[in-house]
């Protein structure tokens, strides 16, 4: 398993290309959250996906694969963030010139659709990405203060640590595992299973985290990740949010917790639940391909190589 290549931080003044390689947002909206950034001292390029619409992409496949190819080949942009997820990036994976971005390395971020670049960044460009919030993360009225945080760690790298002072975490199998930190989305990470951008799991930290899918979906989700043995394959797994996952088409339902214990428990991997890492606010930033430790005596996920960034 090869060592992802690691993006630097990014200096004030430093460029950020915004792209959509999903589905499209309101131009206005992503402008006034992109202020935040710029009050950081970055400067700001809007992608021209930002004005696109193609029925609920934010323009073609090519468009956005050429949008983003066009980011990662640019000197003067430093990192590239995606506006939002929806839908659509799996369908731009097989455009996307990893060589390219293997050669360019630059801070990638974003999470929910995204999830599927990711994957295909870690496998065919060997890069570390950042699954982090976006900028339709910044139009509540008030972000919370650990999720504007994360925009800080461009400028000021740290170290990944989570611990209970983010949040509680919760123990489903007590241990200690190290490993490569994957994962993102669980509905794009089961669309990934068959293809060559299928997530791998073998000696790695597994996470996982959700919305708007009731109990009976994501266990057919887990269910698919189990039989696919990615769950067996895994040295940890790590349970992030959940939001709105509850019973609604299915009144008379396994809860969650249930649910995870039918699959992550049997695993017999260490395993917690609890962090605020997805679709959720505050929403934590976290890199991808680095080297993690997880505890559950210690209740912590950390970075285990020197000056990554969280």
């Amino acid at each position: 398993m090869k060592k992802p290549v690691r993006p630097g931080a990014l200096s004030p003044g430093d460029t950020v290309g915004i792209t959509a390689p999903a589905s499209w947002g309101d131009r206005q909206r992503m402008e006034e959250s992109a202020r935040y950034l710029e009050r950081l001292g970055l400067r700001v390029r809007m992608g021209e996906t930002l004005v696109k619409r193609h029925g609920y992409l934010a323009g073609t496949d090519e468009e956005r694969a050429r949008e983003l190819n066009g980011m990662f080949a640019d000197p003067e942009i430093k990192a590239i963030l995606c506006a939002r997820g929806g839908y659509g990036t799996g369908r731009i994976a097989d455009l996307l010139d990893y060589g390219l971005i293997r050669a360019n390395p630059k801070v990638f971020w974003g999470y929910s659709d995204i999830t599927f670049l990711h994957m295909a960044m870690l496998r065919y460009a060997e890069l570390v990405t950042f699954h982090g919030p976006m900028l339709i993360d910044l139009e509540e009225e008030e972000p919370d203060p650990l999720t504007l945080q994360n925009y800080e760690t461009l400028l000021n790298p740290s170290a990944l640590r989570y611990t209970e002072e983010i949040s509680p975490l919760h123990t489903l199998v007590e241990g200690e595992a190290a490993g490569q930190l994957v994962g993102g989305n669980l509905s794009l990470l089961v669309s990934t299973l068959g293809t060559p951008y299928e997530v791998g799991t073998k000696g790695r930290l597994l996470f996982i985290e959700e919305i708007d899918e009731e109990p009976y979906r994501v266990d057919r989700m887990l269910n698919q990740l189990r039989l696919a043995g990615k769950f067996s394959d895994a040295e940890g797994i790590l349970i992030c949010d959940f939001n709105n996952c509850e019973p609604n088409k299915r009144k008379q339902s396994l809860t969650l917790e249930q649910v995870f214990g039918d699959y992550i428990v049997p695993a017999g991997k260490p395993a917690m639940s609890g962090f605020k890492i997805g679709h959720c606010s505050p929403n934590i930033a976290v890199p991808i391909g680095i080297e993690a430790r997880m505890s559950t005596s210690d209740k912590v996920l950390e970075c285990i190589e020197p000056g990554v960034r969280g």
